[in-house]
């Protein structure tokens, strides 16, 4: 008698990320390997790798005991109409050509096109190819196409349950002709009735096609108990109720990760399908800890390296910046940060972004960094930041150093209105090959969650809307019987029950893969040998389908190029003042530390004011009485949920205010240094504000490692998404007090810890902030009326509409001039001066629903322009007929295009 197999690999797992296909996330299948002693897994979902990467990084889990090998791969799903292929790389070298082959599917090029278009001239087949772009999502794939990358592959073909053997033979026989590693043949036996006549006809198959049979359980869940669940996802995806879904649901629950045991007794007639698996698994060396990743050298001129020309730059820099005499803290400053960005390698990261903004500059677009590094004095004198580090004092190191792991982040901040010219600048300079957009994972959340259960469980809309306008229906995790009931339904209404089940366990599941606002990726050699690039919704955009947590784990440069409305409005306010007052002004440019404006700030009025215009920020500003530009920080980050459900908000303006004394926690004094947390908190008058300051108090006052300060870090980015954050309050809490703090002064730390991962400020970004902050309130005060007509030309951005801005600057003493069909331009725009200020004469763009062509707005200034200077003054006589152009009429009359009839000037 033989002996029983007691290992087996599991090859066919389907994750979540085989969107409305798989029903559990990719990590659950790690705890649950781990829990059954399974030796190995292999993730292969449809025509993607987005999931790989969060299973890799779960092997690292503390929870994990026995953590599995784990083996990278992908089901490629065709439109030819061949069967399902598995394919594993064995080595880095092939996970590049896989990445490659989902590249070509997802961007086009491949051969679903060529033996589509290849029917005419070269001019046809090419306006054809460019009309048939990859839609954001779909994937092309032919058994040729895998056939040009299926060197080093490990390739599984995977048979519907009824299939014909002679089409069978064939795909066999192309594998096996092709450069693949090797060539199987899936069995499984899913308890269909018909599953030993199968597998008896699959081994006759393989034998016949001289492959190996591999036994697979094709798994759709890691558990039984997920069944119900993986049943609504199908009926999501077919569009369909559960009553109405028919056989295109599972038979049963079986298709769950099953230990070696069982599968060993399912196949206990076919002993070597077991036994195979463990062989295959053997053949792969490749893991994602094996992608080396190089930064992109294009900043480095030849003959120079990075850090040498890094180090030019910033003294050119500095010398400009300061002619006469850079000071001696400066200097010492910069030798320093210099020689950490040696030291960890981080000089072509440094040079990058100084790359892409010098672009931005060289193109008149107002950009503006900040972050973890952004602030730092070889920020300051390379340009991309106009913060004076001396201002904040930011330590460099905290932000930079080898317990984070990663590179330092910088984001930049460009014109909303221009910011794509900077992202079509990445893509030339880089190739789309070795630069793409990283991925935001769309996640279910309660209110789509319930909608989407609810129709597929047959409930009626008004029900599902009931229950989606609960207050779990915004944000949360769970309904109780009140808000049931508050709904208008009755909470032990069995399928009312059933739907509120699955919807909770439906929340966080990935619904689709966008893109990030501006988070690029760049490297030096291919981009596609790392991730698959696929197409975004936009023209001209493309992305990868790993999101930044993925990215971060693999310790890939990321560098963000983000748009903020309110630089459009500076630059805009820029303009005028050049045009109209004949004084140009830059960011780096504006007078600091301006007591009126300081008093305008205290008195609370900062309608259109960056950042501090909410009614929240407006009634903060009195009691805080900013005076200083750090107190400008401490107003951006303070009216915060990381603050205000800290309860640290009060504490800070009573100590402010001279009405507490100030007071830093400490330690017991057997237990260490009593003033370890000055440091950390001695600009905030002994309250924690910041996320960093946060992130100190673990290290310094929980006696957090490195490595668990940089998980709670990561915790407070992805609260919302993934809520890891509260497995860190016990050791938080526990660990202060233990060492004698105040238990409330440690709770209270967790709770702001709890309200970062929601949205808090970082002490980085909001002394950039801040430095906007004092900019447009520099504006508004000494140039309302470019201020206003800024903001009206740069709408929508900011709480209030236009007439509100419009009546806050005639209280500020602007005349404010009606459209005009004689003296209106499509933009908002400046006349002569009434009083201490220019006119602001309101363009035809405030008229709802009108459109305008820009070779007609600029005909009619040259018009107006000239009336004016031969003598037109004050009166209205009309000059012409309303300039629209390619307006859209009411839905249900024809659009046309009228054309504005203007006379000869």
């Amino acid at each position: 008698m033989k002996a029983p197999v007691t290992d087996y690999a599991e090859i066919g797992i389907t994750s979540n990320f085989s969107f409305l296909r798989g029903g559990s996330d990719p990590r659950a299948y790690v705890h649950q390997a781990s829990e059954l002693g399974i030796p190995v897994i292999g993730i292969a979902d449809h025509n993607t790798l987005a999931g790989v990467v969060r299973a890799w990084k779960e092997l690292d889990s503390e929870k994990v005991a026995h953590p599995p090998k784990f083996l990278v791969g992908a089901r490629i799903v065709f439109i030819d109409g061949t069967p399902d292929i598995l394919v594993y790389p064995r080595d880095r070298a092939a996970y590049g050509r896989l990445c490659q082959l989902l590249t070509r599917g997802k961007r086009g090029g491949g051969r679903a096109f060529s033996s589509e278009v290849d029917t005419g001239s070269r001019e046809e087949n090419a306006s054809t190819q460019k009309s048939e772009r990859v839609e954001k999502g779909d994937c092309r794939l032919t058994l040729p196409d895998l056939v040009d990358f299926a060197e080093g592959q490990l390739l599984v073909l995977a048979l519907p349950h009824r299939f014909e053997t002679d089409d069978a033979l064939d795909v066999l026989a192309q594998l096996k002709a092709s450069a693949a590693d090797g060539v199987w043949l899936a069995a499984s036996l899913l308890y269909r009735g018909d599953d030993r006549r199968r597998l008896a006809r699959l081994h006759g198959l393989a034998t016949e096609a001289g492959v190996p049979l591999l036994a697979t359980n094709e798994v759709l869940y890691h558990h039984p108990a997920r069944r119900p669940l993986q049943d609504v996802l199908t009926c999501i995806r077919e569009k369909t109720t559960i009553e109405a879904v028919g056989r295109r649901l599972e038979a049963n629950a079986e298709r769950h990760l099953k230990p070696a045991h069982e599968m060993a007794r399912l196949f206990r007639d076919w002993p070597a399908a077991i036994a195979e698996t463990m062989r295959f698994a053997a053949r792969i060396s490749f893991s994602l800890d094996q992608l080396k990743y190089q930064y992109p050298d294009e900043p480095v001129p030849p003959g120079k390296t990075a850090q040498r020309h890094l180090e030019d730059l910033t003294w050119r820099g500095a010398h400009r910046k300061f002619p006469t005499r850079i000071s001696p803290k400066l200097k010492k400053t910069l030798h320093k940060e210099l020689r950490l960005i040696r030291k960890l390698k981080y000089a072509h990261y440094f040079l990058t972004v100084h790359d892409i903004v010098h672009y931005a500059r060289s193109q008149n677009i107002l950009c503006q960094g900040r972050g973890s590094a952004a602030n730092s004095a070889v920020c300051y004198v390379l340009g991309v930041t106009s913060v004076d580090p001396t201002k904040v004092d930011l330590l460099f190191e905290r932000f930079i150093s080898k317990e984070r792991l990663e590179p330092p982040d910088i984001d930049v901040d460009f014109e909303h209105s221009r910011r794509e010219e900077v992202m079509q600048y990445v893509y030339r300079r880089y190739g789309r090959h070795r630069a793409a957009i990283i991925a935001t994972v769309i996640h279910y959340r309660p209110r789509s969650a319930i909608r989407d259960v609810g129709k597929a469980l047959g409930l009626t809309e008004d029900v599902t809307a009931a229950l989606a306008d609960t207050v779990w229906g915004s944000w949360g995790k769970g309904l109780n019987d009140m808000q049931v009931r508050q709904a208008g339904l009755d909470p032990k209404n069995a399928m009312i029950t059933l739907a509120v089940e699955l919807a909770t366990e439906l929340i966080e599941f990935p619904r689709h893969l966008s893109q990030h606002v501006g988070g690029y990726v760049l490297t030096q050699d291919r981009l596609d040998t790392y991730v698959p690039i696929g197409n975004a919704a936009m023209d001209d955009r493309t992305f990868i389908e790993w999101d930044k947590d993925d990215v971060d784990a693999l310790h890939m440069m990321k560098v963000d190029v983000l748009a903020l409305g309110m630089l459009t409005c500076i630059r805009k306010c820029f303009d005028l003042i050049d045009d109209h007052k004949g004084k140009r002004w830059e960011l780096a440019s504006v007078p600091p530390d301006d007591e009126k404006v300081y008093d305008m700030l205290c008195r609370g009025e900062s309608l259109g004011v960056f950042q501090v215009e909410s009614r929240a920020q407006m009634n903060m500003l009195p009691r805080l009485k900013p005076r200083t530009f750090y107190d400008l920080v401490i107003e951006v980050a303070i009216v915060r949920p990381g603050p205000i459900q800290g309860d640290m908000v009060h504490p800070y303006l009573r100590r402010r205010n001279k009405q507490e004394q100030v007071s830093y926690p400490s330690p017991a004094s057997d237990k260490g240094d009593k003033n370890e947390l000055y440091n950390v908190l001695h600009k905030t008058l002994g309250v924690p504000l910041f996320q960093e300051q946060a992130m100190r108090i673990a290290i310094e006052a929980a006696h957090f490692t490195s490595e668990e300060a940089n998980g709670l870090r990561r915790s407070m980015a992805t609260f919302r998404n993934l809520g890891t954050i509260g497995s860190y309050e016990e050791k938080l809490v526990g660990n202060m007090v233990a060492r004698g703090y105040d238990p409330d002064f440690a709770r209270s730390c967790f709770d702001q810890i709890k309200g970062f991962g929601s949205y808090g400020f970082p002490e980085s970004h909001a002394a950039s902030f801040a430095q906007l902050v004092y900019i447009s309130s520099w504006l508004k005060h000494y140039h309302p009326d470019a201020f206003c007509c800024g903001l009206l030309n740069s709408q929508p951005m900011g709480f209030y509409a236009p007439a509100q801005i419009v009546g806050d600057a005639r209280h500020n003493g602007v005349t404010v001039r009606e459209v005009d069909v004689s003296f209106s331009f499509a933009q908002n725009t400046l006349e002569e001066k009434v009083g201490d200020h220019c006119a602001v004469r309101l363009g035809f763009r405030q008229i709802d629903g009108f459109h305008w062509l820009d070779e007609d707005e600029e005909r009619l200034k040259r018009m107006q322009q000239t009336l004016r200077s031969t003598g037109e003054s004050g009166g209205h006589e009309r000059v012409g007929s309303l300039p629209l152009a390619g307006e859209s009429w009411r839905e249900g009359q024809a659009t046309t295009t009228a054309r504005a009839a203007y006379p000869s000037p």
